[in-house]
């Protein structure tokens, strides 16, 4: 199954939706946008490509009303999403939604690319669980590339789960987070072994935490911090 969806911001007026697929999104306020699943996607062989554009002083907030689970198809474990954000001059966005959960058997590869003003804001968070309760298989991939006007400001792979580079017989994570935030001058400073506040050359910075569970990330970490 393809799915498409596109969530368009303009100052002073509601975010503009356009769904097919196994995706819809609903306002849930004048600036707030939840993703709502229609169907199971992503499955193997699932195809997302879902676009949020930010016009130049406009401000908004994406959300999930539940968590994504990303299965394995008949045919093949692959599935693929493309996450496009653009951002315009003196426009925010926030966007947070719910995990995603890589069932046992599933392979789930994404690329996100973001396109910032130098006035822009952002805060895009992601947080994966590999595996179900009692799982502990599964595969994501993700490469997440932003640029500042033309400058590049990161690019980005992580990857977790079963044949990963991180899958270790002793000691193997199996869920992460991640925040991209811009503007933002915060030093570097890290958190034992399993999270690290990162500033970016051009500005902003990477926050990533790994660990077994999501449940596991500790409630005062620097990601409740990272608010537009």
């Amino acid at each position: 199954m393809r799915t498409e969806v596109r969530i368009v911001a303009s100052p002073g007026v509601l975010p503009r939706i356009h769904a097919t697929g196994g995706l819809a999104a609903r306002h849930t306020g004048p600036d707030v946008v939840h993703l709502i699943g229609t169907a199971a996607t992503p499955l193997g062989g699932d195809e997302l490509d879902i676009a949020v554009v930010v016009e130049p002083g406009a401000r908004l907030r994406v959300r999930s009303v539940a968590a994504t689970i990303a299965l394995p198809g008949r045919a093949t474990p692959l599935s693929h999403a493309h996450w496009s954000f653009e951002v315009g001059a003196g426009g925010e966005l926030e966007f947070d939604p719910e995990p995603t959960i890589i069932a046992g058997g599933a392979v789930h590869e994404t690329v996100s690319t973001v396109h910032l003003a130098d006035d822009a804001r952002l805060h895009l968070r992601e947080r994966i669980q590999i595996g179900r309760t009692g799982e502990s298989s599964g595969h994501w991939r993700a490469d997440l590339i932003a640029d500042l006007d033309r400058i590049p400001l990161l690019r980005h792979r992580l990857e977790l789960g079963e044949n990963s580079p991180t899958d270790d017989a002793l000691s193997a994570p199996r869920a992460i987070t991640s925040v991209l935030r811009y503007p933002d001058e915060s030093p570097s400073r890290t958190t034992g072994l399993d999270a690290a506040l990162l500033p970016l050359a051009a500005g902003g910075s990477l926050y990533t935490w790994t660990g077994p569970r999501l449940s596991a990330e500790p409630a005062t970490s620097d990601v409740a911090a990272l608010r537009v």
